[in-house]
């Protein structure tokens, strides 16, 4: 054989001599020391439901709350908001109705955005960095700023969102800029 150190042959549990006696099956002689026990191997990481977390890198990723359908009941009664909110368009409450819906629908699909963006499953560098750059002009819009430094300001955030959510995707999906 090639190898200069053999590992001693590791016993079974229960046999061998009984605790403390010091011999093993009467044979005189040192008792051999057993060498380290070698560190199990690690089992892949669980979630509360049992199931294993590692997944096929062409399997969309699962939300936390997963058997929960969650998002589709966000996008459900987002819908039903907005439906009513222009039932109501007349009204004060019509308009907080249909607002209430676009947030609530556009927050469901964020949320699919980022766990597939930042699993490595798929690139929405484009559709995440529009998230600040509407912030942006949001705040500039109710802020009141001149409509030139809304419309320079919201796509330079969004350019360098972009740039910063590129470089996040490559981090985790081993250097791939996207993935179709």
């Amino acid at each position: 054989m090639g190898g200069a150190h053999r590992k001693p042959a590791r016993k079974r549990r229960g046999t061998g001599a009984p605790a403390g006696s010091g011999t093993s099956g009467g044979t005189s002689g040192p008792t051999p020391t057993p060498g380290p026990t070698p560190a199990p191997t690690p089992a892949p990481a669980r979630s509360a439901a049992g199931v294993s977390r590692r997944r096929d890198p062409d399997e969309r990723p699962k939300p936390p709350w997963h058997p929960f359908p969650l998002i589709e009941l966000c996008v459900l009664v987002g819908m039903l908001l907005i439906v009513l909110g222009f039932i109501r368009a007349s009204q004060d409450s019509g308009k907080v109705l249909l607002l209430c819906g676009l947030v609530l629908a556009s927050l469901a699909g964020l949320d699919t955005a980022v766990r597939e963006h930042f699993a490595g499953f798929r690139s929405h560098s484009l559709l995440l960095a529009g998230m600040p750059a509407v912030l942006v002009a949001g705040g500039l819009f109710f802020a009141q700023a001149p409509w030139l430094a809304i419309v320079i300001a919201a796509p330079l955030v969004c350019i360098g969102a972009f740039i910063a959510f590129r470089a996040a995707f490559r981090r985790v999906s081993g250097g791939l800029s996207f993935k179709a």
